[in-house]
């Protein structure tokens, strides 16, 4: 599983990459070297787009997945960078950030790409539906799985 899960991971930053004073920001939310999946799509977006504000949560708990895995995912990135460009586009530079990732240990991320200004009229978090079981016949989270245990 180890060379599987370095493969996911880079080195972690301990850069905080803030703007402003983050009014909604948590402390929970700081990366923890545990979850080397988790810190490395932090220190991407924090690297690629700056953010005035990043939640990543791991929501791999609510499916049909082992305990501890590190494989859907949810993030609230606010940048300044997406200021004028349509959703579509915001959705690309996050999963352009997070390519690797995506191509290798997370099988779903939710993403949630604001503008500051956006943010600051609506500073929530969208939430994730519970799960229905899906993944347990999809192929793709079943190879993601046995390439983590090998």
């Amino acid at each position: 599983m180890l060379p599987s899960v370095l493969r996911c991971a880079r080195p972690a930053s301990t850069r905080l990459a803030s703007t402003r004073p983050l009014v909604h920001f948590r402390p929970h939310m700081a990366p923890d070297p545990s979850r080397p999946v988790e810190t490395a799509i932090r220190t991407k977006l924090s690297d690629a787009l700056t953010p005035d504000h990043l939640e990543v949560h791991n929501e791999s708990h609510m499916h049909a997945v082992p305990a501890g895995s590190e494989s859907h995912f949810r993030v609230l990135v606010v940048s300044s960078q997406f200021e004028g460009l349509p959703l579509i586009q915001r959705h690309r530079l996050v999963n352009g950030a997070l390519k690797e990732e995506l191509s290798s240990c997370v099988h779903a991320l939710a993403i949630q790409a604001k503008t500051p200004e956006q943010w600051g009229g609506d500073p929530t978090l969208a939430k994730s539906p519970a799960c229905l079981g899906g993944s347990r016949g999809d192929r793709t989270v079943e190879e993601k799985l046995k390439a983590g245990r090998e």
